[in-house]
């Protein structure tokens, strides 16, 4: 079958968005679906993963169906993502440990602080490039680990060289 469109998912903060695209770059279909925003306490931001892994699987198929699109068609699928939010997936079940948590979520304050308080923000920077943020996802991934059961005295970093 000849191979006549590319796709691209966007997996955004309030939503994902499947679009597919003709070799002139035209759009042929597209479909989009929201996703709930949680906010368990102020400053948290949470989205449930599996509610996204499902309107991910819609509006590909919707975008398929309005677009009469056969999906051995497509030759390349793009995804883009929300980037710095995180979810741990169990390796043996494949299911989340529990709710994603968002970039703008501002819950590792404290993680973010200890690290700064502990004088390693130049090292972090050296070895990752990034600044000590609740922004970025390693905090969120120690707070995962640490709250959700996994890890009582995860080292988010090595402090040797």
């Amino acid at each position: 079958m000849e191979k006549k469109y590319v796709a691209a998912i966007d997996q955004g903060t309030t939503g994902t968005r499947f679009m597919i695209f003709n070799h002139s770059g035209q759009v042929v279909s597209s479909a989009y679906r929201e996703h709930r925003q949680i906010y368990p306490q102020a400053g948290w931001v949470e989205h449930d993963p599996l509610e996204i892994w499902v309107g991910t699987q819609e509006v590909i198929g919707d975008a398929l169906e309005k677009g009469h699109v056969d999906p051995r068609e497509i030759s390349a699928v793009g995804v883009t993502n929300q980037r710095e939010t995180a979810v741990i997936w169990e390796k043996a079940t494949g299911q989340p440990i529990g709710n994603a948590i968002v970039w703008q979520c501002t819950r590792t304050r404290e993680i973010c602080q200890e690290l700064l308080d502990q004088g390693l923000e130049e090292m972090i920077r050296n070895k990752t490039g990034l600044v000590i943020a609740t922004y970025f996802s390693g905090p969120k991934i120690k707070w995962i680990l640490d709250n959700l059961g996994f890890s009582q005295n995860l080292k988010l970093v090595e402090q040797k060289g």
